[in-house]
């Protein structure tokens, strides 16, 4: 599990969800309306529940005041991501590290995160969360596995230790869609679609959910939404 904190409920109890049942999250609203709030309360609570060896941060951040603090974590993968031209070259790391990881799924006969590391771990619990996340897999990632051919040894590194999830947190899709809309959504689409078993999440925001930032295409494989005042 990858519990977020969210906030409270009404009665104050607090209100955590999984990240790997969402699994990706649209976060939309106005300025002041408590978008970065949220986004930071998540990096807090994914901070808090694990090591950098259990989760790493891909953090893009067009306007370059939000996320810029979080760049001395050592959960980060690379250093939080400002200029909007190089989005697209992020995203397709994170779509060749999504079959890097089908590829390591192949060779050694499983079919998800947890499935790699209860194997290497060779724990139970791991075990349970493979089962679990197996059976929630959707046509597409189980099309993706599926479909690989197992490769050659030469081809592909085993690693020896476990592999840690990865949550990409975008925030103001707007500025991005504007400059590169068409690498943007297609990257958007392909990781949301397969990302999951792979391990990896992806937190958009925006200020402005119009149809042209948000397209059918990622309203269709974002299913996880929060709503502040737009």
């Amino acid at each position: 599990d990858i519990p977020v904190a969210l906030g409270k409920e009404v009665s104050g109890r607090p209100v955590v969800a999984d990240l790997t049942k969402m699994p990706h999250l649209l976060i939309a609203g106005s300025t002041g309306s408590g978008k970065s709030v949220c986004i930071n309360t998540i990096i807090a609570s994914l901070c808090y529940h694990s090591s950098p060896n259990d989760l790493r941060f891909i953090m893009v951040d067009p306007k370059m005041v939000e996320m810029q603090i979080y760049n001395s974590l050592p959960h980060m993968l690379i250093p939080v991501v400002t200029e909007p031209k190089k989005v697209p070259g992020a995203l397709k790391w994170l779509m060749a590290e999504v079959t890097r990881r089908y590829k390591i799924f192949a060779k050694v006969d499983v079919r998800n995160i947890a499935g790699f590391n209860a194997k290497i771990l060779k724990d139970r619990e791991e075990k349970s969360k493979a089962d679990e996340l197996d059976a929630e897999m959707t046509l597409q990632e189980r099309g993706a596995i599926e479909n690989l051919e197992v490769p050659r040894d030469e081809d592909i590194e085993i690693p020896e230790t476990k592999l840690p999830y990865i949550v990409c947190i975008i925030d103001e899709l707007a500025d991005l869609m504007m400059i590169a809309k068409n690498d943007v959504e297609t990257a958007i689409a392909r990781i949301a679609q397969l990302a999951r078993a792979a391990g990896i999440h992806l937190i958009l925001a925006t200020q402005r959910p119009s149809v042209n930032v948000i397209t059918g295409i990622i309203k269709a494989n974002l299913p996880c939404r929060i709503a502040f005042k737009v």
